[in-house]
């Protein structure tokens, strides 16, 4: 006879063997524990339905007591609609469960909510970014990670798998790999003016880490730290969690307001300030010549730190790219940060940072207390990538397919919402920053993520979390076609009462 298909069986397949442990000191029978410890695995999640649990047989040897105690619990259990067998005899936890409190389901049963802590927890300064990972995110500014050299990739990883070089598969360099730290130094120098070498190279896992680094080197309980009023959220949560006090600088076309930063020092003695000078993040502003000068000579003067985040150099489309701050730096004053994220994969999980030897020396310390070292066949593999320059033809090939997407996207505006929005096309990045005219952008957004589309309002990227008539639009992830049937989509969400905001 076939066995019984099991909705859940394919979760079995591989699985580790599942260990029971009676409650010995309850005092109850033998059987009888063993239906109260499956029980309880069952309400805490840790039995899911539809999982297969061991045979009779199997399970009386693991728990060292006879086999019609086993035969007995599981009488007991499938009594009580907790476990039910199959033709083939093998036995699996139900799929409809007596009166487990498993929370709100969306069409498919879950597990229970993790009960809360026994022990007080701090709350975090900025609440914790929201999970949009499902529907179409219209405002992301990531690659299309269908266009990612994944041969090449693959490629890469097996010539370092199957190489003589075994210490890939070892503890290394807290640094990074020496190949890649070289591969990035040159990088460095040769597209945007810094004169570094593998030496002064940190690799870490992504950007963000390098960000959490920088913040727990430079800042501490009182600290105080600009950041720019409308930015990147997860750079103030690792900069806040050191106990920083963050103080927000407004914007203009121009990018960051040196002048009113000028004023916050004059007032208390300032830390850092954190910027992203290239293309602004969120409005993709660059910041000007002239505040460029401004700002480095601010922090030499009042000796803070300036921590610039350059997270989609390789992406510029008019003109040439602006070198980034640490590459006119006379002062010692700039964290530089980078990724590769936006170049090849987010998943890939490799950024990098560069800046004064003295703070290199106090990451790379809290880099060895967090995660020891990053991955090495991952950085072996992304170094060889750099030395053949299929990195470099990839951006060039990325380039110039993003500049048509960001072409397409704002023809799909003036198509579909000519007087709704209007935007004026970036010189480079992956989004554009657009503002709303007659509508209610907010009640927008909440109609258009009913129906799957994640709108970035201006209030997603504000310090103070207000509301205002803008919002960020990514064009690197989807082709024109695509662009255009979200844009159209998005148009008819679009509410039928207007006011002007």
């Amino acid at each position: 006879m076939r066995n019984m298909h099991r909705p859940g069986a394919a979760r079995n397949a591989g699985a580790w063997e599942v260990t029971l442990v009676a409650n010995e000191r309850s005092g109850a029978a033998l059987y009888v524990q063993i239906v109260q410890a499956v029980v309880a695995d069952i309400r805490r999640g840790r039995l899911i339905p539809g999982q297969r649990l061991p045979g009779t047989r199997t399970l009386a040897e693991r728990l060292g007591v006879h086999r019609n105690t086993v035969l007995a619990a599981y009488a007991e259990l499938r009594a009580e609609g907790w476990i039910e067998s199959d033709p083939a005899r093998q036995t699996f936890v139900c799929q409809a469960l007596p009166e487990v409190p498993l929370g709100k389901t969306t069409g498919r049963r879950s597990r229970p909510a993790a009960p809360p802590t026994g022990f007080p927890v701090e709350q975090s300064a900025l609440p914790p970014i929201g999970d949009v990972s499902q529907g179409l995110l219209l405002g992301e500014g990531t690659p299309d990670l269908r266009l990612a050299p994944r041969v090449a990739l693959s490629r890469a990883y097996r010539h370092v798998i199957r190489g003589r070089d075994l210490g890939v598969l070892g503890y290394g360099d807290a640094r990074g790999h020496a190949r890649l730290r070289q591969a990035l130094a040159h990088m460095l120098s040769a597209t945007r003016g810094l004169g570094v070498g593998a030496d002064q190279v940190l690799v870490t896992r992504g950007s963000q880490m390098a960000l959490e680094l920088v913040s727990r080197a430079l800042c501490g309980p009182g600290s105080l730290v600009a950041v720019e009023a409308l930015g990147y959220r997860p750079a103030w949560q690792a900069l806040a969690a050191t106990g920083a006090d963050l103080v927000p600088i407004a914007l203009d076309a121009e990018g960051l307001r040196v002048d009113l930063l000028a004023e916050l020092v004059q007032r208390r003695p300032l830390r850092a300030v954190y910027v992203t000078p290239h293309h602004q993040y969120p409005t993709t502003a660059t910041l000007s010549a002239a505040r460029r000068l401004e700002l480095l000579d601010l922090a030499r003067r009042e000796r803070f730190a300036i921590i610039e985040d350059d997270y989609d150099h390789e992406f510029h489309y008019q003109g040439r790219p602006v070198l980034p701050l640490a590459s006119a730096d006379e002062g010692n004053v700039v964290v530089h940060i980078g990724t590769l994220s936006k170049i090849v994969a987010p998943a890939l999980r490799i950024g990098y940072l560069t800046g004064p030897a003295p703070l290199l020396q106090r990451c790379l310390a809290e880099r060895q207390r967090l995660d020891r070292q990053g991955d090495l066949v991952t950085e072996a593999a992304v170094a060889e990538l750099l030395e053949e320059g299929e990195l470099q033809r990839h951006v060039r090939r990325m380039r110039r397919i993003y500049a048509t997407r960001r072409d397409a996207l704002v023809a799909s505006l003036e198509r579909y919402l000519s007087g709704t929005l209007s935007c004026t096309p970036p010189p480079g990045g992956m989004a554009l920053w657009a503002q709303a005219h007659e509508v209610d952008l907010e009640r927008w957004a909440e109609q258009a993520a009913a129906q799957g589309l994640h709108l970035f309002t201006a209030r997603h990227f504000a310090f103070d979390g207000r509301a205002q008539p803008y919002l960020r639009l990514g064009f690197a992830s989807r082709s024109a076609e695509e662009t255009a049937r979200a844009i159209e989509r998005l148009a008819r969400l679009r509410p039928t009462s207007a006011r002007r905001r």
